[in-house]
């Protein structure tokens, strides 16, 4: 199935499947149900199977998805088996944990270099992954397409311009500040401060008791 048949919504959720999936793979699990998935990704069961039915029939009335055959078909549309080389922009508090954490978990994404204004950080590294000078931007990127960005907020769209000029596709903006691209760039804006206030809203107004 191609593609750009799939709805955005169930697009986003097929990294929530694939993670737990591959959980329960590694513990031996044979079979999960669409009720089990439920309760561990938090998506009604009903979603999920919609989800799945645009990829065909893959599981079983009375049986559940066959958890191995799940995670095989999910690697592949997900491109699991091609790692994808990201460049991190800002290597402040939030960008330093990012080069920690390095996406371990999840084995198609790698950050394999960071750029940094502080001249002082320029030239170290971080879990093994380097540190360049800012300065060094468009001479470093060497083919790389995906950048995540958690530079100041004033800095974010001098630097957005920069990337989309030399050609990048995907930025994750960790910023606030709400960047400008060409339609050809993809942006996914996560602003935890936003997030955080939205969770307190929900809270405070949709209590689950």
């Amino acid at each position: 199935m191609e593609q750009n048949k799939i709805p955005q919504a169930t697009a986003k959720r097929l990294p929530l499947y694939y993670r737990f999936l591959n959980n329960l793979f590694q513990q031996g699990k044979k079979r999960v149900s669409s009720g089990e998935l439920s309760e561990a990704v938090k998506v009604d069961s009903a979603t999920i199977r919609r989800d799945f039915s645009y990829f065909g029939a893959l599981g079983k009335k009375g049986y559940g998805y066959n958890v191995e055959y799940l995670l095989g078909f999910f690697r592949k549309t997900l491109d699991q088996d091609e790692v994808t080389e990201v460049a991190l922009i800002g290597v402040g508090n939030l960008g330093t944990a990012f080069l920690h954490y390095n996406f371990m978990k999840n084995n198609n994404t790698k950050i394999v270099m960071a750029f940094e204004a502080n001249a002082e950080k320029a030239g170290t590294d971080i879990g093994g992954v380097p540190i360049y000078h800012i300065d060094e931007l468009e001479e470093r990127m060497q083919g790389v397409s995906v950048a995540i960005l958690t530079v100041p907020a004033t800095e974010a769209q001098n630097i957005t311009n920069r990337l989309t000029d030399y050609g990048v596709s995907g930025i994750l903006n960790f910023t606030p500040a709400r960047i400008t691209v060409p339609e050809r760039v993809r942006v996914h804006h996560i602003d935890l401060a936003v997030e955080l206030q939205s969770l307190v809203y929900f809270l405070k107004h949709y209590p689950l008791d």
